[in-house]
């Protein structure tokens, strides 16, 4: 098996959400676009599909019409060094879309993101249950998440 590719269904957007990701987050690109042709469910000569990278990670976007819609079950993580990172992917993610609790966003197009520390995972996995929960009742608090704030919780003696 070579991996796992995330298939995103759109209505008619994708190659307009495509574009923007590739915008807003570095290092990502389009490696190629597929049209519908005579005989196919899809009008003829529209993006059917897009096949994209958001760093390394693979994805392929797809036109499949209004049957299926995005909800927050489903949330890709933008794991951040900076909180200068944080604070340009949750401002572009966020325009038009929807600012949530605990760093998640939906963007204009209905996925929906967390905008996180890339320490946060080892931070949540910490063996110290004082560490944890001081860094649980941090992030609880937070709708952006403040790097500082959250590092300072798990630094705490």
């Amino acid at each position: 098996m070579q991996g796992i590719t995330p298939c995103l269904w759109f209505d008619t957007q994708a190659e307009e959400a495509v574009n923007y990701y590739v915008q807003v987050i570095e290092d990502s690109g389009i490696d190629g676009i597929t049209h519908y042709g005579p005989n196919q469910v899809g009008p003829e000569g529209q993006v059917w599909t897009v096949a994209f990278h958001l760093k390394d990670q693979p994805f392929l976007a797809f036109n499949g019409g209004p049957v299926f819609k995005f909800t927050p079950a489903i949330s890709f993580i933008l794991n951040c060094d900076t909180q200068e990172q944080i604070d340009h992917l949750w401002e572009a993610l966020s325009d038009g879309g929807v600012k949530m609790e605990c760093g998640w966003v939906t963007d204009r197009f209905g996925v929906s993101w967390q905008i996180v520390p890339a320490a946060l995972g080892a931070w949540m996995l910490d063996e110290d249950p004082e560490r944890f929960g001081r860094v649980m009742a941090a992030l609880l608090t937070m709708t952006k998440l403040d790097l500082a704030t959250l590092e300072a919780a798990y630094n705490q003696s």
